[in-house]
């Protein structure tokens, strides 16, 4: 997991001492706007609230307005608690003295709530499975890493994910992405697959099925695939063994005995 933490402390590794015991990667920046570049590269982001509730709220803010997909928990004091409101745009809340088994648990279900959460809010979001496409910046991610997509592979990728589970031909592809004047043929569309396998990595290449002499389907983790391959056919009875041929005796000679 990928943990971006904001903070203004010079001392970064003694603002949550329990995230250095765990395995997470965490990136350090300064609490300032510019800092969110660095935001679609990680999972989760922790912003350190204790000293300055004012910038850490508007970033908070700025991060939930740019509906990146992205949880945020802010790090409190107990006595700043009561100045938290649902406005921060908030997935969680810490205490620095939080535990590390703790808040190992809180990390996983901030980020498995965000990626198994609805997009009805947001219609420009498609989710299938850990994959996040967004139709208004035409990018897509995966956790701690964003797709670098063609245009077409794009739109490819995007038509499978609004339809997950149905079967698309190559024509309806041809037709869908390239247009009906579209002078190439369906090995373009298998082309294209293989390309977005490669970016979706081995871990999430699954996420596209092929229906042999059929075409694709975007299949959800955890779904369980209508296209099963064929069963292989029972090994065909062996034939019974011939029986020798009987040796004749040799034929007389009708004109032997003639003298």
């Amino acid at each position: 997991m990928e943990v971006l933490m904001l903070t203004a402390d010079r001392e970064p590794e003694l603002v949550l001492p329990a995230l250095d015991l765990l395995a997470h990667t965490v990136r350090v920046r300064p609490l300032v706007v510019s800092a969110l570049a660095a935001a679609d590269l990680c999972d989760l982001v922790v912003v350190d609230a204790r000293t300055d509730l004012p910038a850490a709220r508007s970033v908070c803010q700025l991060i939930g307005g740019a509906a990146l997909g992205i949880p945020v928990m802010a790090l409190l004091t107990e006595s700043n608690l009561a100045g938290i409101t649902p406005a921060w745009n908030l997935d969680d809340v810490l205490l620095s003295r939080t535990g590390p088994a703790e808040l190992d648990a809180r990390l996983r279900l901030s980020v498995g709530k965000h990626r198994h959460a609805p997009t009805a809010g947001n219609p420009a979001l498609l989710t299938l499975g850990d994959l996040v496409i967004d139709e208004h910046t035409y990018s897509a991610r995966l956790p701690g890493r964003p797709l670098d997509l063609t245009y077409k592979e794009f739109e490819l990728l995007k038509y499978l994910a609004r339809h997950p589970g149905r079967v698309c031909t190559r024509t309806q592809l041809l037709e869908h992405i390239w247009g009906s004047d579209f002078l190439g043929g369906p090995r373009t569309v298998d082309v294209h697959i293989r390309r977005l396998r490669a970016k979706l990595g081995a871990d999430h290449e699954a996420l596209i099925a092929t229906i042999r002499n059929v075409g694709y389907r975007a299949i959800p983790p955890g779904t369980t695939r209508r296209f099963a391959p064929a069963e292989p056919e029972p090994p065909s009875e062996p034939a019974p063994p011939r029986e020798p041929r009987r040796a004749e005796p040799p034929t007389r000679d009708k004109y032997a005995d003639v003298r």
